[in-house]
């Protein structure tokens, strides 16, 4: 592991001082830090076989997982842990741990994949938005995070997806906020410029306007879609955006 690590001050710095303190300068600032008792490879792997045999396929066994991948253990490597471990943690425990292995070694080669995506912001990416497929260009994938009160969906696009022009009706209220959170992406209404997005930042959608928004051509993107709370709402889809308007972007 290269550089400080200040993951437990971001979290918990204020909470839980003395935990976040052993957490970034005990646990990684010495115990891993101490490469010429064991390699970082070396200590990946124990990590790795210990967090599954407790059954924690959580976003601490993703984190360590890609931290595995980074210290050089392969594809095949993990694959024959993760069955060497299964006969003694449990054959339950690596299914579960397999499905998120399997997002982590999964070949990106434009070096920004799934994996790296998902260690960006702490709501999963979700499945496949296979039922909304045709209003998009490329892959996108969907994670209802709350379907009471207010519809919050975490909305994630591969680079140079991009959903189709679109309008948020409404007879009284309605349209839509955006809440970025990971990567980078654009919006456009109709007749205007495109505005670039990234983590923070935030979009109105008023009902009845038209407009589109998606991933930038070299980057993973996911913001939030939150609904916002209308009379006879619906959505009109439109024509895709063209390849000759998305590629006068960034």
């Amino acid at each position: 592991m290269t550089g400080k690590q200040t993951a437990g001050r971001d979290a918990l710095g204020e909470f839980a001082p003395k935990f976040a303190q052993l957490n970034d300068d005990v646990l990684f600032g010495e115990v891993w830090s101490r490469e010429d008792k064991l390699s970082l490879r070396d200590r990946s792997l124990v990590t790795v076989v210990a967090l599954m045999a407790q059954g924690l396929v959580d976003s601490s066994f993703q984190y360590h997982l890609i931290t595995a991948r980074q210290n050089g253990i392969t594809r095949q490597e993990i694959a024959e842990i993760l069955t060497h471990a299964a006969f003694y943690a449990g054959w339950p425990k690596a299914w579960a741990a397999f499905r998120m292995a399997k997002e982590v070694w999964m070949e990106d080669g434009d070096g920004n994949g799934k994996a790296r995506h998902q260690q960006e912001m702490v709501f999963p990416i979700g499945a496949p938005n296979d039922g909304f497929a045709r209003y998009f260009v490329g892959r996108s994938y969907l994670q209802p995070l709350s379907v009471s009160q207010v519809g919050v969906y975490n909305v994630t696009f591969e680079p140079g997806c991009r959903n189709n022009w679109h309008i948020h009706h409404a007879g009284k209220g309605g349209g839509q906020i955006l809440l970025c959170v990971a990567g980078r992406g654009w919006y456009q209404e109709w007749g205007r410029e495109a505005r670039e997005l990234r983590p923070g930042d935030v979009v109105n959608i008023p009902a009845g306007v038209k407009h589109w928004h998606g991933a930038a051509a070299d980057s993973w993107f996911s913001h939030l879609a939150l609904e916002v709370p209308g009379e006879d709402c619906s959505n009109e889809w439109l024509e895709a955006v063209s390849d000759e308007v998305y590629g006068r972007l960034g």
